[in-house]
């Protein structure tokens, strides 16, 4: 049952991301100069919507991870510190890439990953 929760997890992600890419944000996009001008321009907007809707694939990646390890064993601490810092960590890279390293929640989620994978 764990597996197939997993399964499911890991493919709301991908369908979420791929979905929203192509349905919701990329008509966002071409309706550009209704977006609010964020810092100065309609990029930063568009950049903080893309990573804020394509975030929430890695705690789901995250999550369908766990569910698998608690199918086949009882996870270890660091094991769970593992997950959840690689997932912080990774979660760095969506405000950095979307946003060219102008929202700076990136470091945030650095520090939290940092600090977690080396508690």
């Amino acid at each position: 049952m764990l597996e197939l929760a997993a399964a499911l997890l890991a493919l709301m992600g991908v369908a979420h991301a791929y979905l929203g890419e192509r349905y919701i944000l990329s008509r966002l996009a071409r309706r550009e100069a209704q977006l609010p001008p964020l810092l100065g321009g309609t990029a930063f907007t568009l950049g903080t919507l893309r990573f804020v809707w394509h975030l929430i694939a890695v705690p789901w990646g995250t999550m369908a991870y766990l569910l698998l390890v608690l199918a086949h064993s009882d996870p270890s601490r660091d094991q769970l510190l593992t997950a959840i810092g690689a997932s912080a960590s990774l979660s760095a890279l969506m405000p950095f890439w979307f946003t060219r390293g102008r929202h700076l929640s990136w470091l945030v989620f650095l520090l939290i990953g940092g600090l977690v994978l080396g508690a």
